[in-house]
């Protein structure tokens, strides 16, 4: 398929887009006003992030936001998917609420509108002011109502510019590798940790739109989630329960609330004892009707059962030897994004969807000038063909964003792994536009082209 082709395949008023999150590219940790998150905490434990990495810098955007901006606008995207920071808006996680972070943000909603993208912001991207963390962070409820306080704050400030707000991105994240695999901030592992965690998370998501609303009703509402792509290992009976089961456990504890207002009854049933304090209002206030859905997609699991494990009795296995892998060794498979839209929207009742994050990770060398990757432009060719099937299909499929803009602070992998569409020399700060951040802009040009053609 030529890529005129498949530019065509999408509406005139398809969104496509380029994302980020604060603490990966913002650095200025301690600048105006800005205090710790875990993530500051967490990267700066020896052993926790890879060479020893941290986000004190990153990506500088702090201070190099509008030529950042520019870069942006160069790539002919439609909008700019960004998160604020919680601990450079409101330092301590709740109280004193600082003027000097809201302006930034402001100084960036305005350069957005300024270059006519859209600006799509989220909420929270893992960076949990640290001082909430010290009275119980994620796993105490008082943590979801200074949440809401949050976005209220967000929103009566930042709200009239906001195209959307996403409240969330990837709780299962930050309550599952933050909680009980620890390889996430805070670290820790323990299975009623990670239980309680995703319990305020979802009420904390709730209650911020609830509060959000209150103040502007207007504006366009969400959650972001790394929802898995799920494969029995087998055809066997043992491998399909498992993989069932490994839904409930993964997909099922957040979209089950969010959209059917409860908890899955496999998982309630066999972590009972484990399981959080749950209430009918709790379960009222998380299924808040939703304006979008984000969805972030990276790869596809195929599942096997194992009885030596406890609840799900059931592990993700590698992908067969030879099977196509990004750098982060994630097997590569377009067809496992379809396969999750159309399961999810045969479950559940959802609203318009955006793919939120979609992009790979491969090794990038800068050379003369030039970064030539490929393997990205194939996949990122792949995946929006399946994109243009499902919005072909019938999916409401409302828009695209490329992970991520620029290289970054990759969380445990600190800055070994490269997913940008712009390479970023981390010793001098030079941005260089990759061949697939080229191939993105020309296929975008190509779409808006076909669109005023078919209007």
């Amino acid at each position: 398929m030529s890529d005129l082709t498949l530019a065509r395949r999408f509406p005139p008023e398809f969104v496509f887009g380029v994302a980020t999150a604060a603490f990966q590219i913002e650095g200025a940790a301690s600048e105006d006003g800005r205090k710790p998150s875990i993530w500051d905490a967490f990267s700066h434990m020896p052993g926790r992030v890879e060479n020893g990495d941290t986000g004190d810098v990153a990506c500088d955007h702090y201070h190099r936001m509008e030529s950042d901006l520019d870069l942006i606008a160069s790539l002919g995207v439609d909008a700019y998917r960004f998160s604020i920071a919680w601990p450079r808006v409101i330092p301590e996680g709740r109280g004193a609420i600082n003027d000097k972070g809201l302006d930034f943000y402001e100084r960036l909603l305005d350069g957005i509108l300024a270059r006519g993208l859209k600006p799509f912001a989220t909420l929270y991207h893992w960076d949990l002011p640290l001082e909430l963390q010290g009275r119980g962070g994620w796993t105490s409820r008082e943590t979801a109502h200074a949440f809401a306080v949050y976005a209220e704050v967000v929103a009566k400030r930042l709200g009239d510019r906001l195209s959307s707000v996403a409240t969330l991105n990837e709780p299962w994240c930050s309550s599952f590798l933050g909680h009980f695999t620890g390889e996430h901030a805070p670290g820790e592992r323990n299975l009623s940790a990670f239980l309680a965690s995703a319990h305020t998370l979802n009420l904390a998501h709730g209650l911020a739109v609830q509060a959000m609303r209150a103040v502007r009703p207007d504006t366009a509402y969400g959650i972001v989630l790394n929802a898995k792509s799920l494969h029995p290992a087998s055809a066997g009976a043992a491998d399909i329960a498992a993989t069932g089961r490994f839904d409930a456990f993964h997909n099922g504890l957040f979209f089950e609330p969010l959209f059917n207002g409860r908890y899955p009854d496999g998982v309630s049933e066999a972590l009972g004892s484990a399981m959080p304090a749950v209430t009918s209002e709790d379960l009222a206030v998380i299924r808040q009707p939703l304006d979008f859905l984000g969805i972030n997609y990276y790869t596809p699991e195929h599942v096997a059962a194992d009885p030596s494990l406890a609840y799900p009795a059931a592990r993700a296995v590698p992908p067969p030897l030879g099977t196509p892998v990004t750098d982060m060794g994630w097997e590569i498979d377009a067809g496992g994004l379809s396969h999750l839209i159309r399961q999810l929207r045969s479950r559940y009742a959802l609203p318009p969807i955006y793919i939120t994050e979609n992009g790979g990770a491969f090794r990038d060398a800068c050379a003369d000038g030039a970064v030539h990757d490929p393997e990205r432009v194939a996949y990122l060719r792949d995946h929006l063909s399946a994109v243009a099937d499902l919005v072909e299909g019938g999916s409401d499929v409302r828009g695209y964003f490329a992970w991520s803009l620029m290289d970054n602070f990759e969380w445990a992998w600190g800055y070994a792994k490269r997913f940008g569409l712009v390479h970023v020399d981390y010793a001098s700060q030079e941005r260089t536009i990759k061949d697939s951040g080229h191939w993105y802009r020309d296929l975008i040009g190509l779409r808006d082209r076909s669109g005023d053609a078919a209007a």
